[in-house]
């Protein structure tokens, strides 16, 4: 029996002989179902008319996304580090040359993923490179596959290797994770965001949104406790969830003043009139 692919989140569903009837990530409030009504594929029916693109935006740091854009444009990044590789965030087409390429450049030892619209295929990477998917347990109702290869990690932090470190921030959802690398950046930092910190574009700031397509923003306290969990980190770079949505420089300082000025917003006290 296939494994169903919702086309507009790009989440891969449990064995079965018909579509699920709907998709439940996309029935929910952060998520949409297109006008069109909710449609279905395979990774079978995807591998015949999309590729994976490849961006190198240091060396130890790949971005891999699908061509043409495929469910809502995630973009994964596989981070090359000497006691293993780790893939974050995930996008749903995996094919041969994906595997042969990724196998190349050394494999993964895990994926880590930051919150449930980029879950999509996890289990067949998974599969694929024989390595454990991290997903924090606060989000755990939101698989609807689930796999043995899937670990759900409890707390605010889990230390993996290498000086990577995943931050639940919460926020867009109650799991919301970020990884943080020390080593990444020449050594300054780097931060991989999803959009659970989401980049906007003019990329001089972040926003941070319960529902970006739906517009139903955070309250000022969940912002505050955001900020509040990247404090310990140091982090000259952060990366956002499409390719291009990237702040190069002082990223720390980008986020300290974008907490700012959001909960000014919510709670009335940033002066327009003066900006």
């Amino acid at each position: 029996m296939p494994n169903f692919i919702c086309t507009a989140c790009g989440t891969q569903y449990a064995e079965s002989p018909q579509p699920p009837a709907e998709c439940k990530i996309c029935e929910e409030e952060r998520q949409y179902v297109p006008p069109r009504g909710q449609t279905w594929t395979t990774l079978e029916v995807l591998r015949q008319d999309h590729i994976n693109a490849w961006r190198e935006y240091e060396p130890s740091i790949i971005g891999v996304g699908s061509q043409p854009t495929f469910a809502i444009g995630q973009r994964a990044l596989l981070l090359r580090m000497p006691r293993g590789n780790v893939l974050w965030d995930c996008i749903s087409l995996l094919d041969a040359a994906t595997i042969s390429a990724i196998k190349a450049l050394g494999g993964l030892k895990a994926i880590a993923i930051s919150h449930p619209h980029f879950y999509t295929t996890m289990v067949e990477w998974a599969h694929a490179f024989e390595c454990p998917v991290h997903l924090n347990a606060a989000d755990k109702d939101w698989i609807v596959r689930p796999d043995p290869a899937i670990g759900l990690w409890q707390g605010d932090t889990l230390k993996l290797w290498d000086g990577v470190t995943l931050i639940r921030c919460g926020g867009h959802f109650e799991g919301g994770t970020v990884l943080h690398w020390a080593g990444g950046a020449g050594g300054r930092g780097v931060v991989c965001a999803g959009d659970i910190l989401a980049v906007a574009t003019d990329r001089k700031w972040l926003t941070f949104m319960r529902s970006y397509p739906n517009f139903i923003p955070l309250s000022a306290r969940t912002v505050a406790a955001i900020g509040q969990a990247m404090v310990p980190f140091a982090f000259e770079t952060l990366y956002g969830h499409y390719f291009d949505r990237v702040i190069a420089k002082d990223a720390k300082s980008v986020l300290e003043k974008s907490v700012t000025r959001y909960i000014a917003a919510l709670n009335g006290t940033r002066d327009y009139d003066r900006r």
